[in-house]
């Protein structure tokens, strides 16, 4: 083999294996960038859930106290209604109280 076809042949494994070692170079960057917008990609993905989830939760709380607000509205209602009966018949059981003692 001539000396020309040597070099020409060393020449092209040597562009060859800068190839292969640029391509594995361009392999790992693109992996890494690749996990890097994973992980960032992962990390807005939970705080839009962790917003969401208080945002719920916000709602939820502020549901529950209308909900309880009105339930005690309601309650305070019904007793006052209650009061309102008892003291109506507190007046006639002292009215038949005095007409028993009197009339006895």
């Amino acid at each position: 083999m001539s000396f020309e076809a040597i070099t020409s042949i060393t020449e092209a494994e040597a562009q060859a294996k800068a190839a292969v070692a640029g391509a594995e170079l361009k392999a790992r960057q693109m992996l890494a960038d690749a996990q890097t917008a994973g992980k960032a990609a992962l990390e807005a993905a939970a705080a839009k859930a962790d917003n969401e989830l208080e945002e719920l939760r916000k709602k939820t709380e502020e549901k529950a106290a209308a909900e309880a607000e009105e339930l005690s509205r309601q309650l305070e209602g019904r007793k006052a209604q209650l009061r309102e009966k008892a003291d109506a018949k507190l007046g006639e059981a002292a009215a038949l109280i005095v007409e028993r003692i009197v009339n006895n």
